[in-house]
């Protein structure tokens, strides 16, 4: 973050900028690329021309992005290469096999996937006519040494797969997640349903299982970088595949045995937790036997349990609950990283496919690719990467699942929804990048705005993806210092904006967290214009008569040179005019600035000042409400 020495000892004068039209661009300045996926396929991922940035502002809803200021850094981006999957793309002769996985894996002829979820062994999403482990017994016999032990189910198909993947993209990531341990492992003696034994020894067997795992793909070529010890763990519905629950207590005892021998044999390799829900589903909580714990706060126990100590973090899926919780979590722990692990498109019986597509790309954006990585999650993996016409080949579970490629009936190979959502971050966010700050406008939840993400990749170049949830085109800004370019999207869009290094602003985004807000009249929620949160907002709830005022109690005494003043998304609700007052005390105010609004964000920017207490006072009238979605401070 950037520094900048101040004195004590302020200038009286005022220095003004509010947000002005932007200036005709010359020959140098720098420019944008674009790529853009529409709800009707007219385009997917389809480079459209360049645009420009110039000096000024913009009167539109603006995307302000802040590269000083940095949030989590990215593993990755992708699916889960599973049993299915491996066998529908063996179904292709070698050359159409070959340029599947281009279409996948290239970083410059395709998407450049990033990232992969590997189930160890059976999965729902099994090829095979029966489920199966890498140390299968048979009934009644055990096998603690492991002498059974073998991953030779993979070397036919899988395997060569994933050694081609990270052909194609070396800077692939390879994630590890068991869907059930072997069966002579479990109350059931089965893969399907049951707990593990109760036992120190198969706790102790089954990690040292997983530990094997590891060196065999290892050894295979195949390096493994994360690994879980159970898929979903909270899931003890009987689907007709692999599964097991895994209370927390039982999960902490296999991942201290677990941490120690992985350290030693696998020092690359880190351990996930939990890999289930954002909240706990609720058929798993109505599944839970009498007497047992559902544990709804499975994610912070296992994190405070012993395993605390040998896990990088938490990994995610969707299927319950939204993506805020994974900042609940990293606001607890800080110091873990989220993981976002797997989500399956899906479609219902008498759905188009126009409706799938359109209805899969916007849940998909909204909530995964960015909903996700807004809230600090370091990867974004879907489930199946191929699947045939028919959601398949699987053995027991889902019917209804997509994945990013689909091998048709005719032998063709299309791309679902799935390919283009993950794509717009996988070709353009590299493995090593770090979100940085931008303002954003739209809600997982869906309210028809402008939604957003921004990232530095490790050479300096910055990639911005953007959403326009409405159905209908939506124009907006994007800013980064003191320069700007106004887009439009379709209704529905997806597109992800790159520009090269060296856009950057010279003022550092001050932290107000903790800040407190009142206004007159009260109208709608004065703390959203403080909560750091574009798609919240403060509105007067009628129309703008001079006196109307929000005042905002900063915590703490802070020094700071601009007051991004935001209207966000909702277009002609800003001030017509405005006046900018300052105290340290609450009491004694004094004016820092005057000005006439022209549009939804003004900066005012003013010599280095020092308050506590901030009033932006209404000083015209308008039919039209005033609303604050974002005040910010900056240094």
């Amino acid at each position: 973050m950037r520094r900048r020495a101040f004195g004590a000892a302020v200038s009286a004068a005022l220095l003004i900028l509010t947000t002005a039209p932007a200036q005709a661009h010359g020959p140098r300045d720098p420019h944008a690329r674009v790529w853009v996926t529409t709800v009707d396929r007219a385009e997917q991922l389809h480079e459209r021309a360049p645009v420009a940035f110039r000096h000024g502002g913009s009167p539109e809803t603006t995307i302000t992005v802040d590269p000083g200021t940095r949030y989590q850094s990215m593993d990755g981006f992708g699916a889960s290469l599973t049993d299915s999957a491996a066998s529908v793309l063996h179904r292709l002769d070698p050359a159409a096999r070959d340029r599947a996985m281009r279409s996948l894996f290239d970083p410059r002829e395709g998407i450049g996937v990033s990232f992969l979820r590997q189930p160890v062994g059976s999965s729902d999403f099994t090829a095979t006519a029966e489920h199966y482990s890498y140390d299968d017994v048979p009934a009644g016999q055990t096998d603690f040494a492991l002498k059974h032990f073998s991953i030779a189910h993979d070397q036919a198909q899988i395997l060569p797969l994933l050694r081609r993947a990270r052909q194609l993209n070396p800077q692939l990531k390879v994630m590890g997640t068991p869907w059930s341990p072997p069966a002579w492992m479990k109350t059931t003696d089965s893969l399907i349903g049951g707990h593990l034994k109760d036992d120190p020894k198969i706790y102790d067997a089954y990690a040292r299982y997983l530990v094997k795992y590891v060196q065999a793909y290892a050894k295979a070529g195949v390096p493994i970088d994360y690994l879980t010890i159970q898929n979903e763990p909270q899931n003890r519905h009987d689907g007709g595949y692999p599964g097991a629950a895994v209370p927390v207590p039982q999960a902490a005892k296999v991942i201290t045995a677990l941490g120690p021998l992985l350290r030693r044999a696998s020092p690359r390799t880190k351990i996930l937790g939990y890999d289930h829900n954002w909240t706990t589903h609720p058929g798993d909580v109505g599944t839970t036997p009498p007497g047992e714990d559902p544990e709804t706060d499975y994610p912070y126990r296992l994190l405070d349990s012993p395993a605390g100590k040998w896990l990088a973090g938490t990994a995610y899926h969707c299927y319950s609950g939204d993506p805020s919780a994974q900042t609940a979590l990293h606001e607890a722990y800080p110091e873990k990283g989220i993981w976002f692990t797997e989500c399956s498109g899906s479609h219902g019986e008498n759905d188009t496919p126009e409706q799938v597509f359109r209805g899969t790309l916007t849940w998909h954006a909204r909530t995964l690719a960015i909903g996700t990585t807004r809230n600090w999650a370091k990867s974004v993996v879907n489930w199946n990467i191929a699947l045939d016409s028919t959601g398949g080949p699987h053995l027991g579970g889902c019917g209804t699942c997509t994945g990013l490629l689909t091998l048709q009936a005719d032998g063709s190979v299309t791309r679902d929804a799935e390919y283009y959502t993950i794509g717009h971050l996988s070709k353009f966010v590299k493995p090593g990048a770090v979100r940085v700050a931008s303002t954003s406008f739209g809600t997982t939840g869906w309210n028809g705005q402008i939604m957003d993400v921004a990232f530095r990749n490790p050479d300096g170049s910055t990639a911005l993806v953007v959403h326009n949830e409405n159905d209908d085109p939506r124009t907006f800004a994007v800013a980064v210092g003191g320069r700007s370019f106004e887009y439009t999207l379709p209704g529905g869009a997806l597109a992800t904006f790159t520009w090269p290094r060296g856009l950057t602003s010279d003022l550092d985004l001050l932290p107000i967290k903790g800040a407190t807000a009142t206004a007159s009249p009260a109208g709608e929620t004065p703390g959203a214009a403080v909560d750091g949160d574009g798609s919240t907002r403060w509105s007067s709830g009628t129309a703008q008569e001079p006196g109307q005022y929000l005042q905002v109690d900063l915590g703490r005494t802070q020094w700071l040179r601009r007051v991004a003043i935001d209207s966000g998304g909702n277009t002609g609700d800003y001030a017509r005019g405005w006046e900018l007052t300052a105290s340290t005390d609450g009491s004694h105010w004094r004016t820092l600035a005057r000005g006439t609004g022209t549009g939804q964000l003004t900066n005012v920017d003013v010599p280095l000042t020092r308050a506590r207490h901030l009033r932006v006072t209404s000083t015209a009238s308008s039919g039209s409400w005033w609303s604050i979605a974002d005040l910010r401070l900056y240094r």
